[in-house]
């Protein structure tokens, strides 16, 4: 991935230096190196940006095996940011909970929409993504509003007996990444009372390309992928 990239800076720390392969980026070490930091200017860079500019590249496997980097420019991830906030209306009083970690792409709309919006931020710890337990907690003491699961994690929530007293104050949850079976939306909505939207999408088109908003019941006994994710209102250059 480094030598794919070539990126001029590489973020790390000082535990995980010697461990990384040999590189031409500058190195930076969070947890050691601000002594640097502080004898550089202090006025902001000079950037320029353009919509079609690169805003982000994530690594996914691929078909091979070897990681392929699928780039997404600022004019794509924007209006998905604000396709999002068109669907969910979140204000300061929503509190949005950022637990994907950051080398998938769902991590890019939990970082960006509340920061977007003026909702609260609330970082998870490190894979407490893994720990149902500790997710309700945490829902609870900060009253999140909008989460994300992958739908066998979200099977796995669910089963955590704490959720329906705990999770009372999320409005929403949004389901990618599987496929979301009818049987588990319907346990969703006999557990908690909340909006469950699934939506699809590869990693290289913004995350996400169409949105589902399920409802309980249905003779089809199926949960669509919707109709395509798209904003009308247009994006300032």
């Amino acid at each position: 991935m480094l030598q794919d990239a070539s990126p001029p800076v590489l973020l790390t720390q000082r535990h995980l230096f010697r461990r990384l392969p040999s590189t031409d980026a500058a190195v930076f070490r969070l947890d050691s190196d601000w002594k640097e930091v502080e004898t550089l200017p202090t006025n902001p860079p000079a950037v320029e940006l353009a919509p079609e500019d690169l805003a982000y590249m994530i690594y996914t496997s691929g078909s091979t095996g070897r990681p392929k980097g699928a780039m997404n420019s600022h004019r794509a991830i924007v209006n998905r940011l604000i396709w999002m906030q068109d669907i969910f209306q979140l204000s300061v009083n929503d509190a949005v909970l950022q637990k994907t970690p950051f080398s998938f792409d769902v991590s890019v709309w939990e970082f960006f929409l509340p920061l977007m919006t003026g909702s609260r931020l609330v970082l998870a710890r490190p894979g407490g993504h893994r720990d149902s337990a500790y997710l309700a907690r945490l829902i609870h003491e900060q009253n999140i509003s909008l989460l994300h699961f992958v739908p066998s994690m979200l099977e796995v929530f669910l089963g955590q007996p704490s959720v329906k007293e705990y999770c009372r104050s999320v409005r929403a949850v949004v389901c990618s990444g599987e496929a979301l079976s009818y049987d588990l939306k319907e346990r969703f909505f006999s557990t908690l009372d909340a909006e469950l939207h699934n939506l699809y999408g590869p990693t290289e088109a913004a995350v996400d390309v169409t949105h589902w908003k399920c409802e309980p019941g249905g003779e089809d006994r199926v949960v669509p992928i919707g109709r395509p994710a798209r904003t009308e209102r247009r994006l300032a250059r």
